[in-house]
């Protein structure tokens, strides 16, 4: 099944490029959610209706879990979930960057079985299976092979390296930023840098699928506390995310005070 689920999300992947194309730097309207949750386009609520359509018509036993479809605790009760970002990165889809993202994962019992991130506008397609690899554009990819946090490459947010949340101060790395979460976590399993970091509370529409395409590279992936992230769950949102190189990963959380 994973197989087939994976095809079924490249499908829709490319639908949703044709969909967010269209609206990209075209003026779309723009509202901001409730709760300082960041603004979305209607160009994320053509996707998501979209994929909804889509991939429910294909799996209409599988429960759903999207960034902008009111949550249905129906999903709970499901062993499989899609969880679906329709644009990750909308702050950098409105101000007319191209790292803008969709986010495809299948959740099977709370893990990641198949996922695609897609970046239309580059030419990206990140796919993975469980047991089967990560790839990109059909070739297949690999984490860093960087044993140390001295000088390693990460993407995180500034904020991340306050000196009050690690002890002994902040590691010295040289720090890069991606505005979707999803791109960031493909990029490190395309051995392009050596880690991403997010302290904050990270949604899982945001990081389910580039979090099994960087453990299929062979990245180790967890949140904040080194703890394993599981999916489909109640709150909808893991404890921050460390994905990196098993050695970059080991000295992170080993320094890490939060």
């Amino acid at each position: 099944m994973p197989d087939s689920d994976l095809s079924l999300l490249v499908a829709a992947a490319s639908a949703a490029g044709e969909v967010a194309q269209r609206h990209f730097r075209a003026g779309n309207t723009v509202w901001e959610k409730a709760d300082g949750q960041g603004p979305v386009t209607e160009a994320d609520l053509e996707v998501d209706a979209m994929l909804r359509e889509r991939l429910m018509a294909a799996r209409p036993g599988y429960g759903w879990l999207s960034e902008e479809s009111e949550d249905d605790a129906a999903r709970l009760a499901c062993e499989t979930v899609f969880i679906v970002d329709p644009i990750d990165g909308t702050r950098a889809f409105i101000e007319g960057s191209r790292t803008w993202a969709h986010s495809l994962a299948v959740i099977r019992q709370g893990r990641p079985v198949a996922a695609v991130v897609c970046l239309p506008m580059l030419d990206k397609l990140y796919t993975a299976r469980v047991g089967g690899g990560a790839r990109l554009n059909g070739a297949p990819i690999h984490a860093s092979s960087r044993t140390g946090v001295q000088g390693a490459d990460l993407l995180a947010a500034r904020s991340t390296f306050n000196p009050r949340y690690w002890t002994g101060g902040a590691p010295d790395v040289t720090r890069h930023f991606r505005s979707s979460l999803a791109y960031r976590l493909a990029l490190v399993g395309e051995g392009r840098f050596d880690g991403m970091i997010t302290l904050r509370n990270s949604w899982e529409w945001d990081i389910a699928a580039g979090a099994l395409i960087a453990a299929e590279a062979g990245a180790t992936v967890s949140d904040r506390t080194g703890a394993a992230i599981s999916f489909n769950t109640v709150p909808r949102f893991a404890a921050g995310i460390i994905c990196a190189a098993p050695g970059v990963h080991a000295g992170l959380l080993a320094r890490l005070n939060v």
